[in-house]
């Protein structure tokens, strides 16, 4: 009994919660399609929390997704303060055979590093429908480019034929997000310890 109770507590405390803000063209058909595996060809416009539980480097991973009615943040919403400070990180979705989707996540990137500062919100870019890619009016190789400049994730995928793709986004993500949640734990007890020596000098000083 004491056993299995360990064990509840151990699983307990391996599982860690990422809330994750999907922004852009067509990002309800890759939320679906990590979610339940399966594409849907046709959504509602319905703005959804979603949870599900998957693992990752084989710890526990609840995903919160905001599924955003929003193609964009609007400027001066709450609505759009209220999904940044709840996200850990961002999805942003275009569509390779759409160039204005594409503009459009250039400007979701400059809200979001507004109101965010790298690397405090991760956010991977998400080429969809690559099996049109004989349609496509953005490179790979643009898209790459702009997310090796903002220090983004980037995938082009296809959520009508795979779910491999979708599951390599999420996951993905959630590497990105230990990595900022560490960098934050270090930076604030490198800040600690600045300030514990500071004081011990400020009392020699004052002695």
């Amino acid at each position: 009994m004491v056993v299995e109770e360990k064990s509840r507590m151990e699983a307990s405390e391996q599982r860690v919660e990422v809330n994750v803000l999907l922004l852009g063209a067509h990002n309800v058909a890759l939320a679906v399609r990590f979610l339940t595996r399966r594409f849907i060809g046709e959504y509602g416009d319905v703005e959804s929390v979603y949870s599900r539980v998957d693992r990752v480097k084989g710890q526990e991973v609840v995903f919160n997704i905001w599924d955003s009615q929003y193609t964009q943040l609007p400027e001066k919403s709450q609505s759009g303060v209220k999904q940044l400070q709840w996200a850990d990180g961002v999805i942003l979705v275009y569509d390779i055979c759409d160039r204005s989707s594409f503009q459009l996540v250039r400007q979701q990137l400059q809200q979001i590093r507004r109101r965010r500062k790298w690397p405090s919100a991760p956010v991977v870019i998400v080429g969809n429908k690559r099996d049109l890619r004989r349609h496509r009016s953005v490179s790979g190789e643009e898209g790459r480019l702009l997310a090796l400049a903002q220090c983004c994730g980037f995938f082009e995928v296809s959520a009508a034929e795979t779910y491999h793709g979708a599951l390599l986004v999420f996951h993905r993500l959630v590497d990105m997000v230990a990595e900022s949640r560490a960098l934050r734990k270090s930076s604030a007890g490198v800040r600690g310890i600045v300030r514990s020596v500071s004081a011990v000098f400020a009392r020699k000083r004052a002695a």
